[in-house]
């Protein structure tokens, strides 16, 4: 006589079932994380993408990659204007392979051609950050701008981030928490049940 025993799911299987029916109901489309320098895109954004099971681009990685020189350098070699075009340029280039998680530079969306791109092919997602956790994130980093360039810029930034699909608050707290709860805002957003 036989002796089987039945294998018990595995824990997280429920929970990998409703990521796949998630990225199933994104199509194509890519989840586009906006917001200030410092709101965490890119940490949350790899996090995010490693849950779903699918890509995380960094669109400024990319427009480096594609420039052959970094951001700074773009700047001071060309100007902000010729960074903002091949910007466009990189993000509608990008937004043709989701599904996705692509985090965008603090800047993009101020483009109207690249929100409207985005509504198109993502569902976008504010990573809204306090100034004081935008101030205090930045210091950490020596290639961010000063704390008075991000009190000059905020104000001019979130009411375009505001219409955003998705908004998400960044704060001080594990970056898993912001990951769950971003998953949770795409499902209702989809029409699709998911415990984060």
């Amino acid at each position: 006589m036989t002796n089987t025993i039945a294998q018990k799911p595995a824990k997280d299987a429920p929970d990998r079932a409703l990521m796949r029916a998630l990225v199933q109901s994104l199509g194509r489309r890519s989840i586009v994380l906006v917001g200030m320098m410092g709101a965490g895109k890119s940490s949350v954004g790899r996090r995010l993408a490693a849950r779903l099971g699918i890509p995380f681009v960094d669109a400024d990685a990319e427009i480096e990659r594609a420039a052959g020189m970094t951001i700074a350098e773009i700047f001071a070699e060309h100007g902000e204007s010729y960074f903002r075009a091949g910007e466009a340029r990189v993000i509608a280039r990008l937004l043709e392979n989701g599904p996705q998680v692509l985090a965008t530079g603090g800047g993009a969306v101020m483009n109207q051609r690249t929100r409207d791109l985005i509504h198109i092919k993502g569902i976008s997602v504010w990573l809204k950050a306090d100034l004081d956790v935008l101030i205090q994130r930045t210091k950490r980093r020596g290639d961010r701008p000063l704390a008075d360039k991000i009190k000059e810029l905020l104000p001019q930034r979130e009411p375009v981030y505001a219409q955003s699909d998705i908004v998400v608050q960044s704060r001080e707290e594990p970056h898993d928490a912001v990951v769950g709860e971003i998953i949770a805002a795409v499902g209702r957003h989809l029409g699709v049940e998911t415990r984060s």
